[in-house]
């Protein structure tokens, strides 16, 4: 295979580190490699069909001697699938000798090429929006702006006795959506959205509660202690069909489009909203596990691992290789782990030994315990 082809075909890098006691040199190690890992996978994975067949690039190897020891960096370029990749980093650990040293070799990182270009995509792409950006003039920027606030306020239009903000199609829609505040109406309005009506505080005005009789109401309501008593009040007085709310702390008016148009798809019945049989202040198990399989595709390529606590708010995110030392110093405050990789066993007995209860990824390999307390979920 040439350089440039090896390039072009490649998707992940298998970075490994090397430690012999003795002597060796690269050929030693490079004859290590196909050597001992021969036969031990299926004739797919056999490492010298793969570099037959370019699926596998050329193995580099910088090793250097000291003090009769050799220690060394290894990488292998690989055009294979995730897992498939993850298996041949796996079957490299069980190499324990190199010549006639005993050697032991340790997968140190597979890392996404794809997810490199990209990151190197999106900073190029910043450089070359903030080169346009110094080409306008700072006024042209500032009138473009307000030309579009001024659209927004335009649109807005006043309801009922008390003149509350609304959007101009309150009127005429079957359906509404009824919200805290004016610029809570004015957000919607930006993204096209031109039937809610705020009730302006926490009593709610009696046009509204009337109106609310008359239409399709969904009440779309602030993630916060606040949006919990105008739901509260709106129910007592008005007719309510549907619920939404921002999510937990974040506020209508300070929703992106993409947050605004996922809230009001999930939209509940009013009546499945308040099943006393569902425990509101958690989600169901059910309801984990699905959003924890959302997390894990926007995982994909990234090499990062997110940590959550019980209610499935993020502890942090870290990068894969660091998710074990992560796992080893906390103090029993993780309940779930989605991540970028694939799941061992040594990982599996560290998270069972500090309580986790789910771990989220992309596969399993060579995971015999398989503990009960733990739950093991892949795509």
């Amino acid at each position: 295979m040439g350089k440039g082809e090896e390039l072009t075909t490649t998707k992940y890098l298998i970075h490994v580190q090397i430690n012999a006691t003795g002597i060796v040199e690269k050929p030693d190690v490079v004859g290590a490699i196909f050597g001992q890992t021969e036969g031990l996978l299926s004739n797919d994975l056999d490492l010298r069909e793969l570099q037959k067949t370019g699926r596998i690039g050329r193995i580099k190897v910088d090793i250097h001697s000291s003090e009769g020891r050799s220690k060394g960096d290894i990488i292998i370029p690989s055009s294979l699938d995730r897992i498939e990749t993850a298996i041949l980093a796996a079957s490299l650990e069980t190499i324990n000798r190199v010549g006639p040293c005993e050697a032991e070799i340790f997968t140190k990182k597979v890392e996404d090429v794809r997810a490199v270009k990209r990151k190197q995509v999106v900073n190029r792409a910043k450089e070359i929006y903030e080169g346009m950006m110094k080409v306008a003039a700072p006024e042209s920027v500032k009138m473009i702006e307000e030309v579009k606030e001024s659209m927004r306020i335009h649109e807005i239009s006043e309801y009922g006795e008390e003149r509350l903000p609304a959007g101009p199609n309150v009127m005429t829609s079957d359906a509404i959506l009824v919200v805290e505040g004016r610029s809570d109406v004015l957000n919607l309005l930006k993204y096209g959205i031109k039937n809610a009506v705020a009730v302006e505080g926490v009593n709610i005005p009696k046009s509204v509660a009337k109106l609310t009789k008359e239409k399709t109401v969904t009440a779309f309501v602030d993630g916060d202690h606040g949006g919990e008593l105008i739901l509260k009040e709106l129910l007592q007085v008005g007719k309510v069909d549907y619920i939404t709310r921002a999510p937990l702390g974040k506020e209508v008016e300070d929703l992106e489009k993409n947050d605004v148009m996922v809230a009001l798809r999930n939209k509940t019945p009013v009546e499945q909203y308040f099943d006393d049989s569902v425990n509101r202040s958690k989600p169901k198990i059910e309801d984990k596990l699905a959003v924890l399989k959302r997390i894990l595709k926007d995982l994909e390529g990234t090499g990062n691992c997110e940590i959550f606590d019980d209610t499935l708010n993020s502890l942090k995110e870290v990068k894969v290789e660091e998710l074990y030392d992560e796992i080893k110093n906390s103090n029993g405050e993780i309940y779930s782990i989605a991540f970028d990789g694939i799941i061992s066993q040594r990982l599996v007995d560290i998270s069972l030994n500090k309580g986790i209860k789910n771990l989220v990824a992309f596969g399993v390999h060579d995971v015999v315990k398989k503990p009960d307390s733990l739950r093991i979920i892949t795509t």
